[in-house]
Formats: C-alpha cells, sequence, structure tokens
C-alpha cells in the first residue's frame, strides 16, 4: 500500500536532474571515462523504470489524466507541482527517454569536459520529460524554459566553427517565442469566475471567440518556432549544422516533437473554436513546408542542414494530420512525430559516425567512402529508406495515415482537399532524390579524385605521399594520409548497437503500427470527437466559413 502512495512520476522526473548535481564528484581518472557509463547508466535506468511504470499504472483504453500527483508548491502564485500522462504524453515520453539514452551513448568519444557535457545532458533528460508530464501550465512553461538552457550550452560550447552564433540563434527565437506561451497561460488562468492553470480544469472554461483566436495565434507562433514552421524555421539549420550530432539526435528526435505536442495538447484541446477557424491556415502552411523543406534539402553541401531541411518538411505531415478533423489524421500526427523521431536520431546519429571517420559534413569533400567503411554504408542507407517512407518502414505508415486521414475529411470541399492533397505529394518525390543524392555524393565513387583542404595541399597524386611506404595515400574529408596512418575503421560494435535499436523499432512501427498506436488511439479519438463537435455547431452557424478564409488568404 505504501509503494503505491510513492510519486513514481515525480520521483522519476528529477531522477535525471539530482543525477546530474552528482557528476562533478565523478573522478578524472582514464579521462573521466566512468562520466559516460554514469549518464548512460542513468538514462537506461530512467527508460527502464519509466516503462515498468507504464507497464503496471497506464491503461491505454483510458483517454483521460492517469497517475496523476499534484502538490502544491508556490500557493502564493497559484503554482502547483502536477504531473501525469495520457495518450498523448506517455508515447512521447518513452521516445525521449529512448532517444536521449543513446544519445549519451552516441556521445562516447566527447573528450572535451566530459563531466560537464553529460550533466547538461541529464538535465536536458529532465526537462524533456517535464514538458510532457506537465499538467500545469505554469510548470509546463518552466520545463519548457528550463530545456533552453542545456540546449544553447551544449550547442555553444561542444559545436562547430559558428556553434556561438548558432546557439544564441536558437536561444533567441525559442525564448522569444514561449513568452506567449505565459501570456496565454496567465490569460486562461485568470479568466472566468476562478484562477487554476491546472489543464484538466481549464477544460471547463469557456472563452470568448475573439481571446481563444488571439491566444490560438499566439501560441501557434510559439510552438511553430518550435516545430519549425515555416517562417520560423531558420534556426533550426544553423543549430543542426553547429551542433554536435548526439545534440542534433535530440533536437530533431525531441524538441521538435514539443512544438507538435502543444498544438494538440493546448491549441486543440483547450482552444477548439479557434482550432475549427485556423485548421485550413495550418493545412497550407503544412503544405508549405512539406515543399519548402525539400526544395531547400537541395541547395545544402551540408549533410547535416540536408537533414535539417528534411525535418521541416516532415513536419508539414504533423501540421496535415492535426488539421484534419478525423481520428486517422490526428492518430497520423502523432504517429509522425514518433516516426521521425526514430528516423531523424538515427540519420544524425550516422551523420556524425561518418564525420568521425572524415571529420567533414561537406559531402563534396567525401565520396566513394561506401568502400571503405561498407557498415556505415548499410546502416545509413537502411535510415535513408525509412525516411523517404519505403513500405515497411514506419515513416511509411504514418505518411499514409495523414494522407488518408485529410483525403477523408468532410470538413473540406473536394477542390481544396485536392490541392493539398497534390500539392503534398510532391514532398514524396522530392524526398527520395534528395536523400538518394545524398548517398551517391557521400558513399559512392566520383569522377575526380577528392582533395583535401589542409596545410600544406595534400593531394592523393603527391608523389611524396606515394613513395611513403609504397602505398597508395587515401583522402577522407580533410583527412590525408597512409592508409596505415589514417582511421577508416568501420562502425563498431557500439555504433552498430546504437543503430540497431533504432532501426528495430523503425521496421517494428512498420510492419505493425498497432504496437505505439494502441497507447494513444483512445486519446486521439476522444480528441478529435471533441473538436468535430465543435467544427459542427460552427459549420451550421457559418457553413461558408472556409470558403471566406480561404479568399481573405488569397
Amino acid at each position: 500500500m505504501a509503494i503505491a502512495q510513492v510519486p513514481w512520476l515525480t520521483l522519476l522526473l528529477l531522477l535525471p536532474l539530482v543525477a546530474a548535481l552528482f557528476t562533478p564528484l565523478i573522478p578524472k581518472a582514464d579521462n573521466y571515462y566512468w562520466a559516460r557509463w554514469y549518464a548512460v547508466g542513468v538514462g537506461g535506468l530512467e527508460l527502464v523504470l519509466m516503462s515498468l511504470l507504464f507497464w503496471t499504472h497506464y491503461d491505454a483504453t483510458n483517454a483521460e489524466f492517469q497517475i496523476v500527483e499534484s502538490f502544491t508548491w508556490l500557493p502564493t502564485l497559484g503554482l502547483n507541482w502536477t504531473v501525469s500522462v495520457d495518450g498523448l504524453s506517455a508515447p512521447l515520453v518513452l521516445l525521449a527517454c529512448f532517444v536521449t539514452t543513446l544519445a549519451m551513448a552516441a556521445a562516447w568519444r566527447v573528450n572535451r569536459r566530459p563531466r560537464l557535457f553529460f550533466a547538461l545532458m541529464l538535465v536536458l533528460y529532465a526537462a524533456q520529460i517535464g514538458v510532457f508530464v506537465a499538467q500545469d501550465l505554469l510548470l509546463f512553461f518552466i520545463m519548457w524554459e528550463v530545456e533552453l538552457v542545456p540546449v544553447y550550452l551544449l550547442v555553444s560550447i561542444w559545436g562547430g566553427q559558428n556553434r556561438r552564433y548558432a546557439a544564441t540563434k536558437f536561444l533567441i527565437y525559442t525564448a522569444a517565442a514561449s513568452i506567449f506561451i505565459l501570456v496565454a497561460a496567465l490569460a486562461m488562468a485568470f479568466y472566468g469566475d476562478w484562477v487554476t492553470f491546472d489543464i484538466a480544469q481549464l477544460h471547463l472554461k469557456s472563452f470568448p471567440l475573439s481571446l481563444e483566436l488571439l491566444l490560438y495565434a499566439g501560441l501557434l507562433f510559439a510552438f511553430g518556432v518550435k516545430l519549425a514552421i515555416f517562417p520560423f524555421h531558420t534556426w533550426l539549420p544553423d543549430a543542426h549544422g553547429e551542433a554536435s550530432s548526439p545534440v542534433s539526435m535530440i533536437l530533431a528526435g525531441v524538441l521538435l516533437k514539443m512544438g507538435g505536442y502543444g498544438l494538440i495538447r493546448i491549441n486543440l484541446e483547450l482552444l477548439p473554436h479557434a482550432h475549427v477557424y485556423f485548421a485550413p491556415i495550418l493545412a497550407i502552411l503544412g503544405v508549405v513546408n512539406i515543399i519548402y523543406g525539400g526544395l531547400n534539402s537541395f541547395a545544402q553541401t551540408n549533410m547535416k542542414r540536408r537533414l535539417a531541411f528534411s525535418s521541416v518538411s516532415h513536419m508539414g505531415f504533423v501540421l496535415l494530420g492535426i488539421a484534419s478533423f478525423t481520428d486517422l489524421g490526428i492518430s497520423g500526427a502523432l504517429l509522425q512525430m514518433l516516426s521521425h523521431g526514430l528516423i531523424a536520431s538515427v540519420l544524425f546519429f550516422l551523420a556524425g559516425v561518418t564525420y568521425d571517420r572524415t571529420h567533414t559534413m561537406m559531402m563534396n569533400e567525401m565520396s566513394d567512402i561506401g568502400q571503405a567503411l561498407p557498415k556505415v554504408f548499410t546502416l545509413f542507407t537502411a535510415a535513408a529508406m525509412a525516411s523517404l517512407a519505403l513500405p515497411g518502414m514506419s515513416g511509411f505508415a504514418s505518411e499514409v495515415a495523414v494522407f488518408v486521414g485529410f483525403t477523408t475529411s468532410s470538413a473540406y470541399s473536394d477542390p481544396f482537399r485536392i490541392a493539398i492533397v497534390a500539392l503534398s505529394a510532391v514532398g514524396l518525390i522530392l524526398t527520395p532524390v534528395y536523400l538518394l543524392t545524398m548517398l551517391k555524393q557521400v558513399f559512392y565513387g566520383a569522377k575526380t579524385l577528392p582533395m583535401c583542404d589542409v596545410v600544406p595541399f595534400c593531394d592523393v597524386n603527391d608523389l611524396d605521399l606515394k613513395i611513403q611506404g609504397n602505398e597508395e595515400p587515401s583522402c577522407f574529408g580533410n583527412n590525408c594520409d597512409l592508409p596505415i596512418q589514417a582511421k577508416f575503421d568501420d562502425a563498431g560494435p557500439r555504433e552498430i548497437l546504437i543503430a540497431m535499436c533504432f532501426l528495430a523499432l523503425i521496421v517494428g512501427i512498420g510492419f505493425y503500427p498497432k504496437l505505439v498506436m494502441q497507447m494513444y488511439d483512445a486519446k486521439t479519438v476522444a480528441v478529435n470527437t471533441s473538436v468535430q463537435q465543435v467544427y459542427q455547431e460552427v459549420a451550421q452557424t457559418k457553413p461558408q466559413l472556409y470558403a471566406e478564409i480561404l479568399r481573405s488568404l488569397v
């Protein structure tokens, strides 16, 4: 009985944060070797314990908040520590635990201030979980802000040449946008006869349409920045281009999903009347993201920037699903977030594996490395196939769900649905093209031999190099050495294990989407039922609403 009363969700949320406080005590021996094991061990323990908690206490058929834990925190401010999970948050919590644990394992080679690096990763771990389990809007905002600090430091200290610019841009964009979350939370909390930040209690409030529209617009901007909706996306390619690969794994795998989660949790659930008015705008923005992100990927010669723009494109499908007014469409949007979280994480991880060998992210400086790195090539190809929505992969299941959900929506006219689906289908053409050309540039042969941009200038045809040991010199990115000197080793057991953990889930979800959809189907159906009722009420009084909105946009 006493065990049942333990606030397990709160304890698991605080576990990585408390663990981060002890990282300075880790001894310096063997270049902080134990710091790596400590961080990965805490992450793995968190993942296992959170999975066990959900296995024993989470009911997937219940659409209400579960494992609710509430404590008075700051009563003078009306702030309560209220955490819980439901169908929207539970799968994203597990995604955050899974991706962050593997990201820390991927950071095994970090040798610059490793204790600080892993301490920040653990703080980020706790903040991500906090965002998804917070049932109090003020607590949600605090966790949202806490997450910004470790990301800024991780990019600005362990990033590339322009890391400070990228980190500062990320901080300015996301911090400025998050002000709208605070303003909206205060407005909703103080409106009406009682003051509350509790999301469950806010469901009971009825806001006037004019206020809902203002709140929805502000929150759309706040969450749109995090979700990388055009034109608020420009921080993303810079952050990915300069961040280390483990940090990019979390940026693409989890942090982008916070924007989609916020749109469903707050905009869709708490502001359904405003959502009816904004839905066609979301659909249009989704199409813009899909096409714009796909086209911009072609212009990138930096591998990580190309993958970053592909994330912009894939988030467009999330917007389409949210705007669909169908059970399948909203379910597909959540499945797309989970699927992309896995796919983008493994792609950025493998980009980092490639960088460890070539010391460059410029694709035109690589070429023909598939012969030397066949395991990396195989894993990278499998991940790219998942990203381009190959049947049997999770990306295919999620994008099909979104397409079918939007196509079968009765909320829009036939011409609008046809136009949206046809334009979105362009993304299905662009994605394989920019991904396959990336594979060709990086792993297949080139017409000219690559050259290394180092001082003194080094060419693989240099006779002085050829006469050393009678071996052919090789050139990988900025490395230009004899084979005996260069580190052209293929993927090791640790790297293969990390990639296979992602790929196993990607294939498993692709062949059996119910593996994850059963966790949230009851919740997405409940959300869509509520929004559909509001839509029917609005449609009765304004049957030409969407025609008027589209005319005003044109």
